[in-house]
């Protein structure tokens, strides 16, 4: 049975379908020895080449896995820089049936929640913005903020690429003394940053902004930067229930690993100490350093 040549790439793990049908615009694809072209259809025994290397076609189909990366600032989301500064796949886990997907962006000031997959058909409509997935962000702005710049906010504002707002606002409690005031804010797509150009266009400085929630995934507090946990069956379905696709049934964690228990949680801290420090070209220090 013939498949969209689309849904194949993506189904190898080489990226979210929309990914593959710009590869296959460019003339990457080719199948049988022809340029492949978008719309065309492939019969299991068909030969597809991409980038002229011949794609080896996974019978097996892989189980739909779902990491939560903890994001700190400083780090691209973009397999690599050619300025060798760090990016968000450099500590990921190896897989061993495609790749991982990352489930949008966040830029190199942003913190927070990212979500990778190796499920692309999953990572491009978490993506979509038919599907309108909420992300819920923590934002710290300087200065005051009027009842009036809310209500605009919510309503929505003219940017350069289209109307936006915030679906909800919602003030955190604040230390008087403090210039910074703290909002979490919601907003059901993900446009290049769009959470700061939406506070700028009311001329408000953003001076922090991390995303918390993303549909139905919410940071696990506990996470320390730079660290991931794979999510469980449950937290997978529901973010597949979201996007109608069908529900996975195995998992390849069990629920006991999705906890960060103590132990779990010094293990994580120490692996992200000594990869920052082999990228600064600085030693980490062990027990032996501590007073």
């Amino acid at each position: 049975m013939s498949e969209k040549l689309q849904k194949v790439l993506a189904n190898q793990g080489l990226g979210s379908r929309r990914e593959m049908e710009k590869w296959i615009e460019q003339g990457r694809v080719s199948v049988d020895g022809k340029v492949a072209t978008l719309g065309d259809r492939v019969e299991p025994s068909a030969q597809i080449r991409v980038d002229g290397h011949l794609l080896s076609r996974q019978t097996e189909k892989p189980v739909c896995r779902v990491l939560m990366y903890n994001k700190p600032e400083g780090e691209l989301c973009s397999r690599q820089d050619p300025e060798g500064r760090p990016t968000v796949f450099d500590r990921l886990p190896t897989i061993r049936l495609g790749r991982w997907i990352a489930v949008g962006r966040l830029d190199i000031n942003t913190s927070g929640l990212l979500l990778f997959s190796n499920d692309g058909e999953l990572a491009n409509r978490l993506m979509h913005p038919k599907c309108e997935v909420e992300r819920e962000y923590a934002v710290r702005v300087f200065g005051e903020v009027s009842s009036q710049t809310i209500n605009t906010l919510k309503k929505g504002v003219e940017l350069e690429d289209g109307v936006a707002k915030f679906t909800d606002i919602h003030v955190r409690p604040n230390d008087e003394e403090s210039m910074n005031h703290w909002f979490n804010v919601t907003l059901s797509e993900g446009r290049n940053r769009e959470v700061r150009r939406l506070w700028e266009s009311q001329n408000v400085q953003v001076s922090r902004l991390m995303r918390v929630r993303y549909g139905p995934i919410e940071l696990q507090k506990r996470l320390p930067q730079g660290a991931w946990v794979e999510l469980g069956l449950e937290e997978v379905n529901a973010l597949r229930n979201l996007v109608q696709l069908p529900e996975e049934t195995s998992s390849m964690v069990d629920v006991r690993q999705s906890k960060l228990d103590h132990v779990r949680l010094t293990r994580m801290r120490r692996s992200v100490k000594k990869h920052r420090a082999r990228k600064e070209g600085t030693p980490a220090k062990g027990r032996a350093g501590k007073r």
